[in-house]
């Protein structure tokens, strides 16, 4: 009885939000599949190809940084180990939208260097600082999990701390954090939408900047659900598949 009243409720409120909804004026607002049409092809061959694009270079970039502060926070020399933990806590902290706005504008005007690639350039940079700071501190949980008589058992076998660092201890702690990784992937994919900050071509454009320019120039709002729908085609199977990670593991331990 409980559960069907639930259902009931359910389907009610999904049922009110329907009925609450002017569709006369949201269809050709938002759902208007003419202008869908003429965002085809360039929303897939531009948009989109360079938001995954930028999604795995910032996420290699990151990954790379996180890699290596990671093992200074784990460090035994205490000024790597501050140094790692300033850097984490200062991009973990800040916006990406002021990291990214910071190494556009203010390294340029502040140190007269600018970063190559131009605006792209910067606002990737920007992304993979803000991602090696999350990852540091993903990689930092993995390595921490995998049980110590791993490293006694690599040493006792003459192997030096280096290598049993990167041929024992990271390949396993990778295995463990691969679900939190994804999610950071995810996180970053959606960040991607920041990198306008530092200025775009048409060419360089990413969903969502794709889609805020043709809802102004077609003054319309479907541009916004299509890309919106785009990230989703992406997001999803990412996400499931970190779901299918993570139950897969709980069932191995």
């Amino acid at each position: 009885m409980y559960r069907a009243v639930m259902y009931v409720i359910f389907f009610g409120v999904i049922a009110a939000f329907a009925l609450s909804v002017n569709w006369s004026k949201a269809i050709p607002q938002f759902f208007n599949l003419e202008v869908a049409a003429k965002l085809f092809p360039e929303i897939i061959t531009v948009a989109l190809r360079n938001t995954i694009l930028y999604t795995i270079i910032a996420f290699a970039g990151g990954l790379l940084l996180g890699i290596l502060f990671a093992l200074m926070k784990l460090s035994s020399i205490a000024l790597f180990r501050w140094f790692a933990t300033a850097w984490i806590e200062l991009f973990r902290g800040l916006p990406a939208l002021l990291t990214i706005f910071s190494v556009a504008f203010i390294v340029p005007i502040a140190f007269g260097w600018k970063v190559p690639g131009g605006p792209v350039g910067a606002g990737l940079l920007g992304l993979m600082l803000v991602a090696s700071a999350y990852i540091a501190e993903v990689i930092r949980a993995g390595i921490e999990a995998v049980p110590k008589g791993q490293t006694e058992a690599a040493r006792s076998l003459g192997m030096s701390p280096m290598k049993t660092m990167f041929w024992i201890i990271l390949p396993q702690g990778f295995r463990i954090i691969i679900p939190p990784m994804t999610n950071e992937l995810v996180l970053l994919l959606k960040d991607t939408s920041l990198v306008f900050i530092a200025g775009s071509f048409i060419w360089s454009k990413e969903l969502t900047t794709f889609a805020r320019d043709a809802n102004t120039a077609y003054a319309n709002a479907t541009p916004l659900i299509v890309a919106s729908l785009l990230y989703l085609v992406v997001t999803i199977p990412l996400t499931r598949y970190t779901a299918w990670l993570e139950r897969r593991m709980a069932r191995e331990r």
